[in-house]
């Protein structure tokens, strides 16, 4: 399990600086439909960030419904997900104030 765990999270990591390094010379978008998330500006991101917040919920009530752990491990799965959800939502205001 935790392997699978160090795994995603390493590809995750590995995905995500990919896609930054293409996308870090490109023009930022502020308007219109954009699929990719590293096409959009600061304040989209932010945008795309708080409309994930209720699917996250979602997600995290469906985990603690039907999932077979415990109520512990859902407890800190979900304190994680609030953590990493907050640092996102911090750090994409701020860089947009600054793009400002």
């Amino acid at each position: 399990m935790l392997q699978n765990i160090i795994i995603i999270t390493i590809v995750s990591v590995v995905v995500n600086w990919i896609l930054s390094a293409i996308f870090k010379n490109e023009e930022k978008l502020d308007s219109g439909f954009v699929f990719t998330y590293y096409k959009l500006s600061y304040r989209r991101k932010m945008i795309r960030t708080l409309w994930m917040a209720p699917i996250i919920f979602l997600g995290l009530l469906a985990l603690y419904r039907f999932a077979d752990k415990s109520s512990n491990d859902v407890l800190i799965l979900s304190i994680i997900t609030l953590i990493i959800f907050l640092i996102q939502l911090t750090y994409t205001y701020t860089n947009w104030k600054k793009s400002e």
